[in-house]
């Protein structure tokens, strides 16, 4: 859920007493709340996006503030909360930290207790190695110190590397070396299997990930119009601004805010979901996340509805 604050007109004090309560009354309305760098769909930094991420993985639901959207607030939050970076986490009104704090409390297991929910301690993931995988991997590691360093991002996409033995994370044993993960990572890890092929560039790594979520597939406008065309049941979500939606829009799209979100969430995996925005690039970022949180049949609209009105729809106002 994505909360809004009404707009001040004028220059005005950093901090005034009326934009405190408003700050304190969002804290104490919402469990959980974070200000944040765009939105919990499309995270607008870094730091955002990584703190959108481990709570995504703890919490099905928590309020957000977008402090991008809010100037006012991108500022007077640093002043209420005495922390000079966004993003910033308040859990039953008490500030947690910014995204190294929670990053760590998230590996310690300290965020699963203070957030209330199971999960603090984690399985170590079983790892599957073929023998010329395994004879490969202690070529590299040198020294008994080292590990190999898995690291697999929201997108699934892996990466191997050689290095000390990390001072937190998940540590495995297989094929003849240790492993170490963090764990974001091996949350998404179990079952792996890692074998090293011939390619036409060389030998390279081959890793098979069985949690992988499907990928997001692109629609063209023409692909789009003729499912229409076919009756076919879908969802045409629209992920640009409320100005933009008020300019122009493609019949039977819906507007993506925070309650319908909320309820694309309750829906079937077997839904069928197409992200749409200008161009199709912001759309591209919103279908991956539901992509990911295992909706099988989900597209991004190719070019978006400037594609749609130079292709389909000519009535369509082009901005």
């Amino acid at each position: 859920m994505d909360l809004a604050f009404a707009a001040r007109s004028g220059k005005q004090p950093l901090m005034t007493p009326e934009l405190q309560a408003r700050i304190q009354k969002a804290i104490d309305d919402n469990e959980v709340l974070l200000f944040l760098k765009g939105t919990r769909t499309a995270p607008s930094c870094g730091f955002s996006a990584r703190t959108v991420e481990v709570l995504d993985n703890l919490l099905r639901d928590y309020a957000t503030v977008d402090v991008l959207s809010h100037p006012e607030v991108r500022e007077a939050i640093k002043e209420f909360s005495a922390w000079p970076t966004i993003p910033q986490l308040f859990v039953r009104g008490e500030f947690i930290g910014g995204a190294d704090i929670i990053g760590a409390m998230y590996e310690s297991g300290a965020l699963h207790e203070k957030l209330g929910i199971g999960g603090g301690a984690i399985s170590p993931p079983r790892i599957n190695v073929t023998p010329r995988a395994s004879e490969a991997l202690r070529g590299y590691v040198g020294d008994a110190d080292e590990v190999v360093v898995l690291e697999i991002d929201k997108e699934f996409q892996a990466g191997l590397s050689i290095g000390p033995k990390p001072e937190s994370g998940v540590l495995v044993e297989s094929g003849g070396v240790t492993w170490a993960l963090d764990r974001l990572s091996a949350s998404r890890a179990d079952g792996l299997s890692i074998d090293f092929v011939d390619t036409p560039e060389g030998n390279a790594f081959k890793i098979d990930n069985p949690n992988e979520p499907p990928r997001v597939r692109a629609l063209s406008v023409e692909g789009l119009r003729a499912r229409m065309e076919r009756g076919e049941t879908l969802r045409l979500i629209d992920v640009r601004s409320p100005g933009e939606w008020e300019t122009a829009r493609i019949a039977g799209a819906e507007l993506l805010d925070s309650q319908l979100h909320d309820q694309l969430l309750d829906l079937a995996p077997s839904t069928t979901l197409v992200f749409q925005c200008h161009h199709g690039h912001r759309s591209q970022r919103a279908a991956e996340q539901f992509a990911a949180r295992g909706f099988r049949q989900v597209f991004n609209l190719t070019g978006g509805i400037e594609a749609w009105s130079q292709e389909i729809d000519p009535s369509v106002p082009r901005y």
